[in-house]
């Protein structure tokens, strides 16, 4: 994987915070712990956009099913 090389600027909390996690769980780097958070985000974002999708898609549905398309049809 090619990285990229950032610049970032984070409270102590939060730098503290990546320290202790980094050493608590068997990180190698800061870089590795902030990977790891930002995949967790993305995995959010992601379930948050099937989400809402799903709704729409069950809405749909339930137009449907109100047609008398429904299980027992098929």
């Amino acid at each position: 994987m090619q990285s990229q090389k950032l610049s970032i600027s984070l409270s102590p909390t939060l730098t503290r915070f990546i320290e202790h996690y980094k050493t608590a769980r068997g990180y190698k780097s800061r870089s590795e712990v902030i990977s790891v958070a930002l995949n967790l985000l993305q995995e959010k974002e992601l379930e948050d956009a099937y989400r809402d999708i799903s709704t729409e898609v069950d809405g749909d549905w339930e137009v449907t099913v109100a047609d008398g398309l429904n299980d027992e049809t098929w």
